[in-house]
């Protein structure tokens, strides 16, 4: 696979210059698409399943299964009339480890493999018969033959390879039903257009088992170099309007059908999508100039050269969703009764709710309403942060200034986190819909703005423990806290998480840029 540092790339071919092409930062109501493109928008599309995260449960699954059957023999059959054996219970585990690594050598983890394909299960009995002799050969060659029940170890085989087979059908049932559904499918976008176009997606129609589904293309070049569709696939717009139509609907897979020679054009559109949260590809499969298989991955049977990865993917996932959900529940139930004795506070210093709810962007752009303590006169409200609060700010009450110095008013929350599901507990901080730095919203003030919204948004992050919190008044001051949330997404981990969590603490006494 081949190695980039795509930003820089970007980022020198596309400095100033009297060609050079803006990012795209405007906002994302900005756009009026094409009546193509807001049709594609508008098919229904769910969320998606990681494929490696599919696998990994099946092999759970079946390991589980394996002891299940090997335990519930051993317990009515054997038990009864030889007692328990500690043997009996080191045996099973092993023909479970077993069975999952020649499961694996037999290549039947795949989703090609659980669409139940006849092949999968002529494979997964071999592969369960080999276990099975070596495991026999094991117990021959150990002398301990004479230990094991022969119809303990028969029934374990036949009852076993059934129960799996068994598995794999229904297993194969819901596939078949996510499939149609689309959520073991990879929506994906074409940039380009013309002869190497039509190769590619003739290439990916022609594969039986590939995942990707191709929604729709988009081109830079005008209407009369561009045709309007190429193999049943219309032209959706340009590349601007893919930064639009990314966010209305899901894209998973952005494919670059140009040829690498075509490296300027390549590096302006890529500045425009990087703020997405897609996996972007560029094509080889035209290209005269060939590396070493090595330096491809595959779409398929088509090479591809991997310019930027969708941050935070598969287990990645499952493991933030796991430590969001677990130690903010924890920490809801450790800080109830601050949070009670604040939401007392405000109730008796002024008149109103004691909860504020505010609209701000959350992932890929997308409006999500957060919760606060109420901090600020009810009258003096402002739900967009178009004036973003000051020091000594009068509409800011008694109360208020100590739970926004304090960061006590963001508690709440922890209730997004833990219940809603739309901000994490370390991520990016997300920002009101007209926040502005020196009267300039901050998509405007910084290039690349909304590359911070690949990921969730969360309570505390990075920039905040680094010291860029509170008031962002001047445009260096927004320039470093996207700077700090670029590098947290870049290099996230849940040992990141879990030391931005523990400064965060010691970040909040620091209270002098909190108003």
């Amino acid at each position: 696979m081949a190695e980039y540092n795509t930003r820089s790339m970007i980022e020198t071919a596309t400095a100033a210059g009297p060609d050079a092409t803006p990012a795209a930062s405007a906002s994302p109501a900005s756009r009026t698409l094409s009546p193509a493109a807001l049709k594609a928008a508008a098919e229904p599309s769910v969320s998606a399943y990681s494929p490696i995260v599919l696998a990994g449960v099946v092999r759970l699954i079946e390991f589980a299964l394996v002891l299940l059957v090997g335990l519930a023999i051993y317990g009515f059959y054997v038990v009864p009339t030889e007692g328990f054996a500690s043997y009996y219970i080191a045996a099973i585990v092993a023909i479970g480890i077993m069975a999952m690594l020649a499961f694996q050598a037999a290549d039947i983890y795949q989703v090609q493999a659980f669409r139940g394909y006849e092949k999968q299960y002529f494979r997964l009995a071999s592969a369960w018969s080999v276990v099975f002799l070596i495991a026999i050969s094991a117990s021959f060659f150990a002398k301990a033959g004479d230990q094991f029940s022969r119809v303990w170890l028969g029934a374990f085989y036949c009852v076993g390879l059934l129960t799996l087979i068994g598995f794999r059908r229904l297993l194969f049932l819901v596939v078949k039903s996510w499939t149609h559904e689309g959520r073991l499918t990879r929506r994906t976008v074409i940039v380009g257009g013309g002869e190497p176009t039509d190769i590619l997606i003739r290439e990916i129609h022609q594969q039986r088992d590939t995942d990707v589904r191709v929604i729709g293309l988009f081109d830079d070049r005008g209407d009369d170099r561009a045709p309007e569709g190429v193999v049943g696939h219309p032209k959706l717009g340009t590349v601007d309007d893919l930064v639009e139509f990314a966010r209305r609907t899901r894209v998973d897979l952005v494919i670059f059908s140009l040829p690498i020679s075509a490296e300027t054009r390549i590096l302006q559109m890529l500045k425009k999508l990087w703020v997405l949260p897609v996996d972007i590809r560029l094509s080889a499969h035209t290209n005269k100039l060939r590396f070493r298989p090595r330096a491809y991955s595959y779409i398929g049977s088509v090479p591809v050269l991997d310019v930027f990865d969708r941050p935070i993917t598969d287990w990645d996932v499952v493991m933030k969703w796991l430590f969001d959900k677990f130690v903010g529940s924890i920490a809801l139930i450790l800080l109830s009764p601050i949070m009670l004795l604040t939401a007392l506070a405000i109730k008796l210093d002024s008149r109103g709710p004691v909860f504020f709810k505010q609209k701000r962007y959350g992932f890929n752009n997308e409006l999500i309403e957060v919760y606060k303590f109420r901090s600020m006169r009810t009258d003096m409200a402002d739900a967009t942060a178009s004036v973003l609060a000051t020091k000594n700010d009068p509409r800011v009450t008694r109360v208020g200034r100590v739970i926004r110095k304090t960061s006590l008013d963001e508690l709440p929350q922890l209730f997004n986190v833990v219940f809603k599901g739309n901000l994490s507990l370390v991520g990016p901080r997300p920002h009101a819909v007209h926040a502005k730095a020196e009267n300039r919203r901050y998509d405007e003030a910084v290039d690349g703005y909304f590359a911070r919204h690949r990921v969730k948004p969360g309570i505390t992050g990075w920039a905040q423990i680094n010291g860029w919190r509170g008031e962002t008044d001047t445009h260096e001051k927004i320039q470093k806290r996207v700077e700090h949330d670029l590098y947290y997404i870049e290099n996230w981990s849940v040992l990141f998480d879990l030391f931005i969590l523990a400064k965060t603490p010691i970040a909040l006494a620091r209270t002098e840029n909190a108003y």
